[in-house]
C-alpha cells in the first residue's frame, strides 16, 4: 500500500512539474532549475524537490555529503519532519505556500544515506530561503 502511495506522489510530482513547465513565464528564457530527486538505490521511496533555488543551495552552501553521519542524519530528519507535517495540517496559521506537502518519512524505516542527506538539506534550505524556524 504504501508502494502505491510513493507512486502516486511521484505520478502527481511530474504531472505538477509538466503542467507547470508549459506555462511560459519571465524566467522562461533563463535557464530553468532541474527539480532534485531524492531516491534510495532500490527507488522503493522518492522525493521530488523543485523549489527554485534548492540545487544552488546543495552545491554552494549544504555541507558535503559525508560530513555528518547517517545518524545524525536520521535523528535530525525524525525530529523535523513531524514539525513540518504540523506546519502542513495548520494552513491558517502558517503559509500553505511554504508548506504544502506532507513528508510520509517512517522513522522505523532504513531510507538510506542519500535520502536522509538531501531531506534534511531541504530543510536547511527552506528555513533559509523563508526566513523560519523549525522547532
Amino acid at each position: 500500500m504504501s508502494f502505491l502511495k510513493n507512486v502516486l506522489g511521484v505520478i502527481v510530482a511530474i504531472v505538477i512539474i509538466i503542467s507547470c513547465s508549459s506555462i511560459p513565464s519571465e524566467s522562461s528564457t533563463k535557464e530553468k532549475e532541474k527539480p532534485v530527486v531524492i531516491e534510495n538505490d532500490s527507488l522503493e521511496y522518492e522525493i521530488i524537490i523543485i523549489d527554485p533555488g534548492f540545487n544552488n543551495h546543495l552545491y554552494s552552501i549544504a555541507r558535503p555529503r559525508g560530513y555528518h553521519s547517517l545518524k545524525y542524519l536520521e535523528i535530525r530528519n525524525r525530529f523535523l519532519v513531524p514539525i513540518w507535517n504540523q506546519r502542513v495540517n495548520n494552513p491558517s496559521q502558517f503559509n500553505p505556500n511554504i508548506y504544502e506537502n506532507r513528508i510520509n518519512y517512517d522513522p522505523y524505516v532504513e531510507y538510506g544515506y542519500e535520502v536522509n542527506y538531501l531531506l534534511f538539506q531541504y530543510f536547511q534550505f527552506a528555513q533559509r530561503k523563508y526566513r523560519m524556524t523549525l522547532r
